[in-house]
């Protein structure tokens, strides 16, 4: 182990011998100078390079000042402008290591006015631009061209939340319920907009084949002019898995005079249909009515009728009988009145 270690220190001492003793060679002096004249070039090619016109796009960012507390901004306003200049190269160096741009301040008492919308033309972005560039500096253009929002002063109402977009189950699956929260939010806007806006839309939404129960985050579309408050929900989607059951009804008459009887073969029937899981134990024959209607029997030339299906509970669905007709048969039952003697 100790003469491994000998060697290896033997190695690099004798590596940096010969890397000193290249430094102190003829042909690494020669470099050097070489190296340094390769430097003074460069900087003069750079300065007569710089020397001449080019054209480059700086950042600027916009801010809005002086709102009053009243006012609701209810639309994006451009947070920058991208602006192409023209100038000697180095006067464009200046720009971008040397000196930062300031931001372009819109003061709301001068745009506000009675339409609820705030314009600043390409004139006017350029007239803010064009005082902090030197006088031999061309502006090229300016985007976006003009600038603007929308504000409402303090004006809002309180709006429902609806989904648009697609949402489906899988197969042998439904949507048991959704819930949104909220499910209403504040809607901000000038009084002409704030008038036509009804309900809060998602942004459209794809869900498809849904198996298991989804909870996320989505945004209201927006509308320009219109701000909500707050502007996303919540949304919890419910997924439960279809199961058939079967249970036994028994036939009743329906709209039968009183002294009318309806008697049917068979006298119960059996009921198939499908329900979700969680409620499975809840559904029974009390929740269905298997019906003959008694002015369809009239009506009726034939021995056996449809029967009519309904149920009390709306988590049942795709409900078949068996046997969907029935023979029947009306008895009259007699009446008899007694009196005192």
């Amino acid at each position: 182990m100790l003469f491994g270690k000998m060697n290896i220190k033997k190695f690099f001492k004798d590596i940096l011998n010969k890397i000193r003793n290249f430094l102190l060679t003829e042909k690494f002096r020669e470099f050097l100078v070489f190296l340094f004249f390769v430097v003074i070039s460069f900087g003069f090619w750079t300065l007569q390079t710089l020397d001449g016109n080019f054209e480059t796009e700086f950042t600027i960012p916009l801010k809005l000042k002086d709102v009053p507390k009243e006012v609701v901004i209810t639309s994006d306003l451009q947070d920058e402008i991208k602006v192409r200049v023209e100038d000697r190269g180095t006067v464009l160096l200046n720009y971008m290591l040397g000196r930062s741009f300031l931001p372009i301040s819109i003061d709301f008492s001068d745009y506000a006015n009675n339409a609820s919308r705030v314009f600043l033309s390409s004139e006017d972005l350029k007239k803010k631009v064009s005082s902090q560039l030197n006088s031999t500096t061309k502006l090229l253009s300016i985007y976006p061209d003009s600038v603007g929002f929308v504000y409402s002063r303090g004006m809002y109402k309180k709006i429902p939340v609806s989904i648009s977009g697609n949402i489906s189950p899988g197969i042998q699956y439904y949507i048991s319920d959704i819930k949104l929260s909220p499910d209403s939010v504040i809607v901000y806007a000038p009084s002409e907009i704030l008038k036509t806006v009804q309900t809060a839309y998602t942004i459209p939404l794809d869900y498809e084949d849904l198996t298991e129960n989804t909870s996320f985050r989505t945004y209201l579309k927006r509308i320009d002019g219109v701000k909500y408050e707050p502007s996303y929900c919540d949304i919890t989607i419910s997924v439960d898995m279809y199961s058939e059951k079967t249970v036994e009804v028994p036939v009743v008459g329906i709209g039968f005079p009183e002294n009318k009887t309806l008697r049917t073969f068979p006298s119960k029937v059996k009921v198939t249909f499908k329900v979700g899981l969680s409620d499975y134990s809840n559904v029974d024959a009390s929740d269905f009515q298997i019906g003959v209607k008694y002015e369809d029997l009239l009506q009726s030339s034939k021995d056996n009728i449809e029967l009519i299906v309904t149920t009390s509970n709306s988590n049942v669905s795709n409900i078949r009988v068996n046997p969907s007709t029935v023979d029947y048969l009306i008895e009259e039952t007699a009446f008899f009145l007694s009196g005192n003697k």
